[in-house]
């Protein structure tokens, strides 16, 4: 088992972090979609509540993840020189990007708000009553619309690694899932 990325495949860490982002960032976006079209139904009581503490689990763990991203950035598959690769690059910096402001502006409202904050049933900072406009006023301005434009980067990241995948038919998808490539075949735009 590969832990590291090399420039043909991505290590076992890249693959677990990607894939768990994708699951957790699922479980948000799914559930923010599910309750704008159920509305609030025990279900949504659930999942709704679940939010907080995985949104700071999300920011964790791509704080995590860009650490790891940089530490392998010479050993990562590359973008390719054209303009498509500097697309590719430029939404995984947009995906990052927008995977650490989102919930960090959720979590400086909750901070903020007064009520306290307690995430996974742990009680981080206890209710003061008393709300703190300046650091509530960002997250309540644009979170949503953020994590908005967010799921629609994610749409575009999905229907890119179709496109790689069943268009141009390369191995992009194959570095993702685990699969080796051969060193000898020509490189496309990165996927992660």
């Amino acid at each position: 088992m590969l832990l590291r990325d090399t420039p043909n495949h991505y290590g076992s860490v890249t693959r677990l972090l990607h894939w768990t982002m994708a699951l957790l960032l699922f479980w948000q976006l799914g559930g923010m979609i599910m309750k704008s079209v159920l509305g609030r139904v025990p279900l949504m009581k659930f999942w709704v509540g679940t939010h907080a503490s995985i949104g700071a689990l999300i920011l964790a763990l791509v704080v995590v993840r860009a650490l790891w991203a940089l530490r392998n950035r010479r050993r990562r598959p590359t973008y390719s020189s054209n303009a498509i690769g500097q697309v590719a690059r430029i939404g995984h910096i947009l995906l990052y990007l927008l995977m650490i402001v989102v919930p960090a502006l959720a979590l400086f409202r909750m901070a903020g708000s007064g009520k306290g904050v307690t995430l996974f049933g742990l009680e981080f900072a206890a209710p003061t009553g008393q709300e703190i406009a300046w650091m509530t006023a960002p997250a309540n301005a644009v979170h949503g619309l953020l994590a908005w434009t967010l799921l629609a980067l994610i749409a575009g990241h999905v229907a890119m690694v179709l496109v790689h995948r069943f268009g141009w038919r390369d191995d992009t998808l194959s570095r993702m899932i685990g699969r080796r490539v051969d060193a000898a075949a020509p490189l496309q735009s990165s996927t992660d």
